[in-house]
C-alpha cells in the first residue's frame, strides 16, 4: 500500500469551504485512493514527545481541540474513529525490533487536529480504526526516515500510513489568503517537490542543509518530520507524486504527496 504526506495547513481547513485543500481531501476516496484501508497510522506534527509514543485506545478516539481562538463551530466537531490497539502494539514491536527501544504506550490520548481534520474530510464516516504515532522535534530527518523504514511492513497488512504536517510552516509569516506566497516559501516548496520526484531521499533527510530557505520555511521541524516518516515507510525506490498544491494564509503550502511503493 502506498504512503502519503498531507499538508493540513490551518485548523480552519475543518470548516472553510474556500480552501482548495479542503475539496482535495473531500475527493480522496472518489478520485485518489478508493482502496479502503484496514486501519490508519497517523503521524501528526501536533504530537511531539521526548520519546516515541503510540496511543493505544480501546473504543473510540477522543477529539482533541489543540488550537485556540478559532470559530466556535470548530470546537463542536467530533471525529470518533475507533482506536486501533492491535496496530499500536504492532507499531511498537516493529520500532523496538529496529532499535527504537523506548516506545511509550499512551492509553488516554485521542486524535489531535493534525489527524482528525484531514481524516474528517477523507473518511467522514469515522469508521476506520486510527492509531497515532508521535514525532521527536529534537531529532533529525534521518531519525524520522528510519522510523518510517521500520514501519514499512505495515503496508502489506493493509495499513494506510499518513504523515500530516505542512510543506512550509512559519507562523510568524502568515498573511491574508489573497497575498501571493513570498519567494522563500515558493523556493522551498519547489525544491521539495523536485527533490522528492527525483528520488533524492538523502537531500530530503538533510533538508536543513540542502534546501533553499529551509530555516525560514520551517523555523521548527515538527511540521516537516511526518514527511520523513511517510517517505521512509515507502522505501528507497518509492516514486513520489505531487497530488495537491495550493496556498493558504499567504505562506502556508498545502503541497501533498503520494509515495508509490509498487
Amino acid at each position: 500500500m502506498d504512503t502519503f504526506f498531507i499538508s493540513h495547513g490551518s485548523p480552519t481547513l475543518s470548516i472553510d469551504e474556500r480552501l482548495p485543500a479542503r475539496h482535495f481531501l473531500k475527493s480522496w476516496k472518489a478520485k485518489l485512493f478508493p482502496t479502503v484501508p484496514k486501519a490508519i497510522l497517523m503521524v501528526s506534527a501536533h504530537w511531539d514527545t521526548p520519546e516515541l509514543a503510540v496511543n493505544i485506545i480501546n473504543g473510540r478516539n477522543d477529539t482533541i481541540y489543540d488550537f485556540y481562538g478559532f470559530p466556535k463551530p470548530m470546537y463542536e466537531i467530533k471525529y470518533p474513529a475507533p482506536g486501533a490497539p492491535e496496530l499500536a502494539k504492532k507499531v511498537k514491536g516493529l520500532l523496538q525490533s529496529a532499535g527504537f527501544d523506548r516506545v511509550k504506550e499512551d492509553k488516554n490520548r485521542g486524535l489531535d487536529h493534525g489527524a482528525w481534520v484531514p481524516l474528517m474530510l477523507m473518511y467522514p464516516e469515522a469508521n476506520i480504526p486510527v492509531c497515532q504515532l508521535s514525532i521527536q522535534s529534537d531529532k533529525d530527518g534521518t531519525y524520522h526516515y528510519n522510523i518510517g523504514k521500520a514501519l514499512a511492513p505495515l503496508r502489506d497488512d493493509g495499513v494506510l500510513i499518513i504523515g500530516s504536517g505542512s510543506a512550509t510552516h512559519n507562523l510568524r509569516s502568515l498573511g491574508p489568503d489573497h497575498v501571493p506566497p513570498p519567494s522563500w516559501a515558493v523556493d522551498f516548496d519547489k525544491w521539495l517537490t523536485e527533490t522528492l520526484i527525483d528520488g533524492r531521499h538523502e537531500d530530503v533527510k538533510h533538508y536543513d542543509k540542502k534546501a533553499p530557505s529551509a530555516k525560514i520555511s520551517h523555523p521548527q521541524p515538527d511540521h516537516f518530520y511526518p514527511l520523513h516518516v511517510a517517505l521512509g515507510a515507502a522505501g528507497e525506490n518509492a516514486k513520489a507524486e505531487l497530488i495537491h498544491h495550493s496556498w493558504g494564509n499567504s505562506s502556508l503550502s498545502y503541497s501533498s504527496y503520494r509515495f508509490q511503493t509498487a
